[in-house]
């Protein structure tokens, strides 16, 4: 069965947004009695289940009709039934999924629990199989993480007040297969349609229950789930005091985290930034964490307004080097002189490893030639490794020397791809390799020896790309090879480079989607 296509944002989706808030109740109840019979089966499932969840739990007081005792019958004896044979029709247990929801929006918790038992338990260890490639997502129309949710919440509600913590923890366990409880209390009171009861005793319990299996576990520094619900429980009894305490005392990346994060979202920038730099002192995994920690406090300072915002992000790219900590340091210059010292110290001391970073430095300090040194002598594969200089440089260079502008995939930077997070949160100012050319007032190589070394190495590396895409065949790359060595005769107009041109499609005469590569860009310049 094919993967169910998720709709896209559209450009348009302010108009959608305007359109909406211009419509009152009675429209949009008919706007949807008009979609609804034209949306395929699994889009028809999902909005009717979200309809009827959130009118369940609008102030109306409406709730859905529940199952008669008979149909809990007949889907106990169909879940029975499909154990033995080891599959079931996936509409019949969308249709009893519904049900077992329906039933727990009119609290009727005792059905729901019998309804989801009989059906996610053996669906989650596979018993059942439903016909999905991966994820039941592909093939039901109900929310069946959201249904597994629910069951943990009837259990809550079916439990004895001293048994609870042990059943919801027992439930939990049971649903591993189905559902993902990272916050299980958030999640509970999520998808719960009245206040839990008894929830501070229950609190207690569910602490106690974890920190006694966390006790019989042996940690490691990667986060397990009972460490990130003993992070949830201890907020909600201690708040960030209590976070602090955990993370002090084990000095792990994510309990330290988890506190920072606290202060962060509160937006108490005096006590982030202090809880930041105590957590780059205590973390244990200094190398994974490290960065982001330190990170972190610069952040903080960023926010106060702070004036030693520089050193602290000097501090974060040379305990942990990165293209994007080097550009926020070097961009935090308020001179030129500031920032020509910068990038001197900075390649004085930058690992021989980060080719992609030195050879920024190479072409901000003005050194085209040994910035290309490095390009020439990358390899013709993994061009998308962080470190690796050819994304970043041979663009560069052709802007810089021939006022070529290469096609956008040549152009981007892989760094940035963690600065894609939600752009209303608070983030570190980041200047792009623009703006730091522009900062050091980068010129073109004017002499003829040096203009000839740089075109050697762009030669060098077309070369490199394209006997790399080919001996591998990796047919998807061989536009971006061929655009180098178009770039390059456009660049340098000589015989010279003509001749080796000529020379390198010929070579590789061989590879028909290449040459077609080479035509189409050649004739698009």
């Amino acid at each position: 069965m094919p993967r169910r296509r998720v709709a896209k944002p559209t450009p348009d989706a302010s108009m959608t947004e305007a359109a909406l808030d211009a419509m009152d109740a009675d429209e949009l109840r008919a706007l949807l009695r008009g979609i609804i019979p034209w949306l395929d089966e699994s889009a028809h499932a999902r909005l009717v289940n979200a309809l009827v969840d959130r009118a369940a739990r609008s102030p109306s007081g409406w709730v859905p009709d529940g199952p008669t005792d008979a149909v809990v019958t007949e889907i106990v004896a169909f879940a029975e039934a499909a154990k033995r044979v080891g599959a079931a029709d996936p509409t019949e247990v969308d249709d009893y999924l519904r049900q077992g929801s329906n039933a727990f929006l009119r609290k009727d918790y005792g059905t729901a629990y019998q309804m989801f038992r009989a059906l996610l338990l053996p669906v989650g260890n596979v018993d059942i199989d439903l016909g999905q490639h991966e994820t039941l997502d592909e093939v039901l129309g109900v929310d069946v993480a959201a249904c597994a949710a629910q069951y943990v919440v009837c259990v809550y509600m079916t439990a004895t007040p001293k048994g609870r913590g042990k059943a919801v923890l027992s439930a939990i366990d049971e649903m591993h297969g189905i559902g993902h409880f990272w916050e299980p209390l958030r999640e509970l009171e999520r998808v719960s349609v009245e206040p839990l009861p008894v929830f501070d005793d229950f609190l207690v319990q569910w602490r106690g229950l974890v920190e006694e299996r966390m006790a019989t576990h042996r940690r490691s520094d990667w986060d397990s789930d009972e460490d990130r619900w003993l992070r949830e429980a201890v907020q909600r009894s201690e708040g960030s005091d209590g976070l602090a305490t955990v993370a002090r005392a084990s000095k792990r990346a994510g309990d330290l985290r988890a506190w920072c994060g606290v202060l962060v979202e509160a937006r108490d920038w005096e006590a982030a930034l202090s809880a930041y730099a105590e957590a780059a002192e205590l973390v244990t995994d200094r190398a994974y964490a490290l960065g982001d920690f330190l990170d972190g406090a610069a952040l903080a300072a960023q926010e106060l307004g702070r004036r030693d915002l520089p050193r602290r992000l000097e501090s974060a790219w040379r305990e942990a080097p990165s293209m994007v900590r080097l550009r926020r340091w070097l961009g935090s210059s308020t001179t030129t002189k500031v920032f020509r010292k910068r990038v001197a110290e900075a390649l004085s001391v930058c690992p021989t490893e980060a080719r992609r970073q030195r050879a920024l430095l190479h072409v901000l300090e003005g050194d085209v030639a040994a910035a290309v040194k490095l390009l020439a002598a990358a390899p013709g594969l993994g061009w998308s490794d962080g470190e690796h200089p050819g994304h970043l440089l041979f663009p560069l260079v052709a802007s810089l020397v021939g006022g070529v502008d290469m096609p956008k995939e040549t152009a981007r930077d892989v760094d940035d791809l963690c600065l894609l997070a939600d752009r209303d949160e608070p983030r570190l100012q980041t200047p792009d390799t623009a703006a730091l050319l522009e900062l050091a007032n980068v010129t073109a190589p004017s002499d003829g020896t040096t203009r000839a070394a740089v075109m050697k190495a762009m030669r060098k590396a077309a070369e490199k790309r394209i006997a790399g895409v080919t001996e591998h065949k990796r047919r998807r790359h061989y536009g971006h090879a061929a655009s180098l060595a178009l770039a390059c005769a456009e660049i340098d107009g000589s015989a010279e480079t003509a001749s080796w041109l000529v020379a390198l499609v010929d070579e590789y005469r061989r590879y028909p989607a290449l040459q077609r590569a080479l035509g189409q860009r050649g004739a698009r310049r």
